[in-house]
């Protein structure tokens, strides 16, 4: 039989932990969108020793589990005299590791701009980093758009995880509930079902966003 009161008081306490969930797992992904902004063309046009180093931390960031380096940041920074309290080692861990996966999206969103673009943008005499910022980036972050999304979807997932450094997010908040009242079944059900309407909701925007910015005529180079 199905408990109306219970459901009701469980899903506005997890609401609250969904709001954390959210702020973490989004600055998350701001941060990460910075960082691969800023490594991608390191990598891409940086020389081969600066792109080593960006390729270096790619290839670590996404050759550990996301756990350890959430471990990694909140109990093993403090032994060198960094440390962080549980939510901003969250949101650092989730938006160091993102920056890695966006950067290889925009890596390859780049590798998919006709070459075209860059001969225009070198007869008009623009720098190269004017041609990155005006002429390159923008539209490596239209074709990227759908696979950004998902690495958000990905990082909402994933932000569970920082409830183990006592982040109090949704996955903490129904393990609250679950300790207090047993009722594990009914609370991991609620749990999964916020985390996918939300993800849901996110896919659907992103194919609304996609077809808003797409722009109508233009096809990217096959890679």
């Amino acid at each position: 039989m199905v408990d109306l009161p219970f459901i009701e008081s469980t899903l506005a306490y997890l609401l609250t932990g969904l709001t954390i969930t959210l702020e973490i797992s989004l600055i998350g992904f701001a941060i990460g969108f910075l960082l691969s902004a800023f490594m991608t063309p390191i990598r891409m046009f940086g020389g081969r020793f600066l792109g080593n180093i960006v390729t270096s931390y790619i290839e670590a960031l996404r050759g550990t589990p996301l756990l350890v380096q959430i471990f990694f940041v909140y109990f093993g920074l403090p032994y060198i005299g960094i440390k962080f309290d549980p939510i901003t080692a969250g949101i650092l861990t989730l938006g160091l590791n993102s920056a890695a996966y966006q950067a290889e999206i925009l890596r390859g969103s780049i590798n998919a701009i006709p070459v075209e673009q860059y001969y225009s943008s070198q007869s008009l005499g623009m720098k190269p980093f004017h041609m990155y910022r005006y002429v390159i980036l923008p539209q490596a972050v239209r074709y990227a758009i759908p696979a950004l999304m998902n690495e958000l979807v990905t990082l909402i997932k994933e932000s569970s995880l920082v409830s183990v450094i006592g982040v109090a997010e949704l996955t903490r908040k129904g393990e609250y509930i679950v300790a207090t009242t047993f009722r594990a079944f009914e609370v991991y059900l609620l749990v999964a079902l916020v985390y996918f309407i939300v993800c849901y909701a996110l896919v659907k925007i992103s194919k609304i966003i996609e077809i808003k910015i797409k722009i109508p005529g233009y096809m990217p180079r096959r890679l």
